[in-house]
């Protein structure tokens, strides 16, 4: 081989491999993301938002994958506010940095504040009617299965070791047993997976 082009394949490595929803990510424009966080607020009726934020932004967009996804959930879940808002500054400024993260925040709090204005007014006037209370019942029945779907499907692409399962029952039992607050059982729960799985991963890098 010729010594330059020896010295050019040493100066340049190879690059890493592009994750499958990097190119998707790189083209999201302020604009696409405004719409698709104002399509998601407008549509994620009762309490499964997670659902509608994953069919969005994983399925539909690809602009992040599902371990990212697990991630900025985790990390909305363990700050103050709302899951959705804080997974829309987080994936706004991923895409877009601060003008992603205000396109996003506006774009799913303007339907919910426009339409719960509305809302709010319709159910002081009609609200004791037995047909908008079955109404109701029945939204938050829903609400349970979207967010049933949404933990099975993220569980199987997240859950790679069966002791992934203790974690879950841990948490479980920190915060609708022992009362917890969830940050406080997010916290030592992942504390505890990181001294479980730290050494394990330690010791086979030490046989390599």
């Amino acid at each position: 081989m010729h010594p330059k082009a020896m010295s050019n394949a040493v100066a340049k490595p190879a690059l890493a491999p592009i994750s499958a929803g990097a190119p998707a990510a790189q083209s999201a424009s302020i604009r696409d993301i405004f719409l698709e966080f104002l399509l998601i607020g407008a549509t994620s009726f009762g309490g499964g938002v997670v659902a509608y934020l994953r069919s969005g932004l994983v399925a539909k967009r690809e602009w992040i994958d599902d371990r990212e996804f697990v991630e900025m959930l985790a990390i909305s879940q363990t700050l103050p506010g709302l899951n959705a808002t804080n997974m829309a500054i987080l994936v706004g400024d991923k895409l877009r940095g601060t003008l992603g993260s205000l396109a996003a925040i506006v774009g799913i709090c303007l339907p919910g504040a426009v339409l719960m204005y509305i809302v709010g007014m319709l159910y002081h006037v009609h609200g004791d009617r037995p047909v908008v209370t079955a109404m109701l019942k029945g939204v938050a029945a829903a609400a349970v299965g979207l967010i049933l779907a949404t933990t099975v499907q993220l569980g199987r692409k997240s859950l790679a070791h069966v002791y992934d399962l203790v974690f879950i029952v841990l948490t479980v039992l920190g915060v609708n047993w022992l009362h917890q607050s969830v940050p406080r059982v997010l916290i030592a729960v992942g504390i505890i997976a990181i001294l479980w799985y730290h050494p394990r991963r330690a010791g086979k890098e030490s046989v390599r």
